[in-house]
């Protein structure tokens, strides 16, 4: 485990009740959200292939934290759902949220450098917003490949680069699109360590799909769901400078058959 590892479990194992209670802001009286990429209608979705159903199939999360994405993808049917992550606090959010929906889903401890996987055990592996803070992508995706069996199907998505260059006060780049990609995020001041996230350029991330044995199939970049990129236009740009540009990239990428 490397140092931003060890220091981004430290963080996440610090942070996690008050993330999961901004994640569940509002939901007082319904249940907490669980989007899966799975879902046909959902932020993933990308024409009639993708997503693939995963329905009976064997699913793991690869940086699952609080267990949203595992606990939506066991809701579509997933005849066994696994979620990986490197801090025990946020997988202890992930057993809560499970136990609440009442589904089947394991969690465990585990660097997605490593996961403590059968190699083959899998159809679908997916991750969202966690390959970022790893600072071998390249050995975390060779890892989802090991993971998956002939003919299986992945889903990486990350911040998307393009927005996190923009400063979200100033709307000024804040670093060059190819520089070096560690950076610093500062959580807040309470906290005496800062996440340690990494800006891998969209070919970055597609050589390293490629290099580990995937086929790349589709580009996502969901539009926010208020719409903001459309239907505000300079208003929103005017209030978040970031508005216009997508959240997230994501990749649906699948291994042959063979």
């Amino acid at each position: 485990m490397t140092d931003a590892h060890r220091e981004n479990r430290r963080l996440w194992n610090e942070w996690s009740d008050a993330f999961q209670a901004l994640w569940n802001a509002e939901t007082d009286t319904d249940p907490p959200p669980v989007p899966t990429p799975f879902d046909p209608d959902g932020h993933a979705a990308t024409g009639p292939e993708f997503p693939p159903s995963a329905e009976g199939e064997a699913v793991v999360e690869l940086g699952c934290g609080g267990g949203q994405g595992s606990v939506g993808t066991a809701l579509a049917g997933a005849d066994r759902v696994v979620g990986v992550d490197i801090s025990e606090d946020q997988l202890r959010h992930a057993r809560r949220l499970r136990d609440h929906y009442g589904v089947d889903a394991r969690f465990v401890q585990g660097d997605v450098t490593r996961p403590p996987l059968a190699s083959d055990a899998f159809d679908l592996a997916f991750s969202e917003a966690a390959f970022q803070l790893v600072a071998d992508v390249e050995a975390a995706v060779r890892e989802a490949r090991r993971v998956l069996r002939p003919g299986g199907t992945f889903y990486l998505a990350v911040m998307h680069p393009f927005r996190e260059l923009i400063d979200p006060d100033d709307g000024a780049p804040r670093r060059g699109y190819h520089a070096p990609p560690r950076r610093e995020i500062e959580i807040d001041e309470s906290y005496d360590a800062d996440l340690v996230a990494f800006d891998r350029t969209v070919s970055d991330l597609h050589r390293a799909l490629t290099d580990a044995g995937f086929v790349v199939e589709r580009l996502v970049e969901p539009e926010p769901e208020g719409g903001e990129t459309t239907s505000e236009g300079d208003a929103a740009a005017a209030a978040e400078p970031r508005a216009l540009l997508p959240d997230t990239l994501g990749f649906w990428a699948r291994l042959d058959a063979q």
